[in-house]
């Protein structure tokens, strides 16, 4: 079984040092799959160049984490379920839509729930998006602008959720209590199967 290694800002890579103390500056902290990734610093520096982009993009942090959760259950990504859950209730996110979102169901607000099934939609769909898709989102309050920009969303999750399906790095213990077990298969499946076409 192949085994990955855990770099910190000290013994990473010379080229993933910049990205990886960006990183760690921007959570307080070197997540478990920044550490992993730091082995490869093309794949490091692509994600800190669109992290960067995405979080200085038009999506409050709030709906990044609405987005970024969605992601991770539909990209079945375990490390990243329980990580964007926990972000998602530090902005503020209900219980029962962090829940909505980890069982493959939509979250009760009308924008949020835009936002999870348009991101839904594009990975179940593999960006196979339909006209109808993308009014319904900006039927919601959205611009055109940021019917791409879930792109730049979903492409930041794609670097960590296949990262983490790798390397599966471990939980770190903040995150403990949001481990995404169990079903998470069938609920990855379940997002992707009833993404709702309008």
């Amino acid at each position: 079984m192949a085994e990955f290694k855990l770099y910190n800002v000290e013994d990473a890579p010379h080229g993933s040092k910049t990205a990886i103390v960006g990183l760690r500056d921007a959570f307080g902290f070197v997540p478990n799959v920044a550490a992993v990734m730091a082995a490869s610093p093309v794949l490091i520096n692509c994600l800190a160049a669109i992290f960067g982009n995405v979080h200085s993009g038009s999506f409050s942090e709030r709906q990044l984490q609405v987005l970024l959760l969605t992601n991770a259950v539909t990209n079945a990504a375990d490390w990243a379920v329980a990580f964007h859950s926990f972000l998602a209730s530090q902005q503020g996110i209900s219980t029962s839509d962090v829940d909505a979102i980890r069982e493959g169901r939509l979250p009760s607000s009308p924008a949020d729930a835009a936002l999870s099934n348009y991101a839904r939609l594009l990975i179940g769909n593999r960006g196979k998006v339909r006209q109808e898709d993308v009014e319904a989102f900006m039927s919601a309050g959205f611009t055109t602008e940021q019917s791409l920009e879930v792109v730049a969303v979903v492409a930041a999750s794609t670097i960590t959720n296949y990262t983490v399906s790798i390397t599966r790095p471990p939980v770190e213990a903040p995150f403990d209590v949001f481990v995404w077990s169990g079903n998470s298969m069938a609920a990855a499946e379940k997002a992707a199967a009833h993404a709702q076409p309008s």
